[in-house]
């Protein structure tokens, strides 16, 4: 079986580096785990990635700036693999405050993290930091309710959560460079996971929901869980919006769990 892994961090838009990983899943292939570094006026860590890669991440994370000036971090939300390595973050960074929303402040302080290192935000609200605003933003798809993307106004970049995301059989470097079809069977699966209830709302509901996206009109989608994709906003509307409409997804049991893992040995 795979492990996780952290690949070198690099630039995916101006003044952002993409430090990403890859998790295996089991049956499924496998599956992006990024976070994201705007180097402005006052630098903003977009998540922190997952604990089991802490060392790598910490590493990636010195070689593109000082942690001690890191102004921001934003939460998108408080899941293990967006949290797993805040605390790392954080002792490194003693002026750092946490970006995130009243429901996640309370998840937070759960663990351990005091009220006065948090600043909160609505969807809605616009952040200023420096030389840009970051534009809070509700994702179509999301897991916790607490989730919050954001869009870079300098960049028009939408950093979109778990929204977006796609399930792979390889790592790549770009969501343009996977094959249209395996891209969509990709974020089709991923969204059934990730937003189970979106059979369950009806199309007015989601289209109204796909059309905040579509109104920012970003140059660049940066997902949590897919390679950077530049300017392909409607075929990644289109493919929300088919997962819909498609079959509930349900995992394996034991059984399958178990010979999934012996096939990958």
């Amino acid at each position: 079986m795979q492990l996780p892994t952290m690949f070198h961090p690099r630039t995916v838009v101006p003044d952002t580096h993409l430090l990403g990983a890859y998790i295996p899943v089991p049956g499924y292939g496998v599956l992006p785990v990024n976070s994201f570094l705007i180097r402005g006026a006052q630098p903003t860590l977009i998540d922190t990635g997952i604990a089991a890669l802490r060392d790598d991440f910490m590493s990636s994370l010195r070689a593109v700036i000082d942690p001690r000036d890191i102004r921001w971090i934003w939460l998108t939300h408080t899941d293990p693999d967006h949290v797993g390595n805040l605390a790392a973050v954080l002792a490194e960074a003693p002026r750092t405050r946490v970006i995130t929303t009243y429901l996640g402040m309370g998840k937070l302080g759960l663990l351990g993290l005091p009220v006065d290192r948090v600043y909160l935000v609505k969807p809605g609200q616009r952040l200023e930091i420096g030389d840009r605003e970051l534009f809070a933003v509700q994702p179509p798809t999301f897991d916790a309710p607490e989730t919050t993307g954001l869009f870079d106004t300098r960049t028009r970049t939408l950093f979109s959560a778990d929204s977006f995301g796609a399930l792979m059989q390889e790592p790549a470097e770009t969501a343009g460079a996977i094959p249209a079809t395996a891209l969509r069977d990709g974020l089709v699966t991923w969204a059934t996971v990730d937003a189970p209830w979106l059979e369950m709302i009806n199309e007015h509901k989601l289209s109204a929901a796909l059309d905040v996206v579509r109104r920012l009109a970003p140059d660049a989608i940066l997902s949590g869980h897919l390679p950077p994709a530049d300017r392909m906003t409607e075929s990644l509307l289109a493919s929300l919006a088919a997962a819909s409409r498609a079959p509930r997804f349900e995992g394996p049991d034991q059984v399958a769990l178990e010979k999934m893992m012996s096939i990958a040995a």
